[in-house]
């Protein structure tokens, strides 16, 4: 069994930076990542809100932040995925499907996964018509008609993306305005991109790949069917806590991790940062906040400075 001071679980924004400042404190650090490095953070096309970077895709920012990651020592193993935690003791041990580890403290920075709409096609027609991803899948719907439906910052910048691809863009939302950023909003009555309010998906239809939505819109008490090439899905997120909440962390009511001010779980010497958490904002800024947060914490509880307390 490998013996390391500190294991990260996660390689998106809030690992990776906390990887940067674990390996900036000498601390011997590994993170597992169960896909690649980069997370949810890589598949955004457009990132415009990162202190630093006016314009910037996710992938290459997060390769940014791997290739620093790396520089200051931190090792990371992809494809590798934690299968239990065993918290309850002193030293922490993680076991994968490759291998087990023991440290003095953990991180927790799994993030979150894309919600479903839970409507009657969704899961017949993923990989068919049916998306998470604009950034991933986009190319394949070129000169296509397309439907985007969400209304946060994602599922904004999903459908602008798209309208350098597509023929047609309509995003449909359930209520009568977008929760995403006026900027993002301007642009896409700029780009021509559809919009279809206080509506609602009830089904998704086709054949081999799908061919239409059915649309409720809940102010006129009235379906439509739309014809559309694809459907991409960013209604938000849920979050990656399953093995935390097994292994005794607290979660609350939406299965988010309990933390305190200082990235505390309800178990010491165990950290949690980033989407996982009940953080409020869910942006790359405050992932990466959380994360040197849960880093130095770490650092203060393995090594016992002398300012550190418990």
């Amino acid at each position: 069994m490998e013996e390391l001071d500190l294991i990260i679980i996660g390689a998106g924004p809030a690992g990776l930076a906390a990887g940067i400042y674990a390996g900036r404190r000498e601390l011997k650090t590994l993170i597992l990542e169960e896909k690649i490095a980069g997370g949810a953070a890589a598949d955004s096309p457009l990132i415009e809100n990162y202190p630093g970077f006016v314009s910037i895709s996710g992938r290459e920012l997060m390769d940014k932040m791997l290739e620093h990651c790396k520089a200051f020592g931190t090792k990371i193993h992809e494809f590798e995925k934690v299968n239990k935690l065993i918290l309850n003791s002193k030293t922490k041990i993680v076991k994968t499907g490759k291998a087990e580890y023991s440290a003095m403290a953990v991180i927790i920075a799994t993030g979150s996964h894309h919600r479903e709409l839970g409507v009657p096609g969704e899961k017949e027609f993923r990989g068919r018509g049916v998306s998470y991803c604009a950034t991933c899948d986009g190319p394949f719907f070129k000169d296509k008609k397309v439907v985007v439906v969400g209304g946060g910052n994602t599922a904004a910048v999903s459908a602008l993306f798209l309208s350098d691809l597509a023929l047609n863009v309509k995003l449909v939302h359930r209520r009568d305005r977008l929760r995403a950023e006026e900027t993002l909003f301007r642009k896409l009555q700029q780009k021509g991109v559809e919009f279809i309010w206080n509506s609602v998906v009830k089904e998704i239809k086709g054949d081999q790949i799908v061919r239409s939505l059915i649309i409720y819109n809940r102010e006129a008490d009235e379906e439509m069917e739309i014809e559309t090439d694809g459907v991409f899905v960013n209604i938000g997120e849920e979050p990656n806590s399953g093995i935390a909440k097994e292994a005794g962390i607290k979660v609350d009511e939406r299965g988010y991790i309990v933390v305190d001010g200082r990235q505390r779980t309800n178990i010491e010497g165990v950290y949690a940062a980033g989407d996982v958490t009940t953080c409020p904002i869910k942006q790359i800024g405050t992932a990466v906040g959380q994360g040197i947060i849960a880093a130095e914490e770490a650092y203060g509880y393995i090594r016992q400075p002398y300012y550190y307390k418990r």
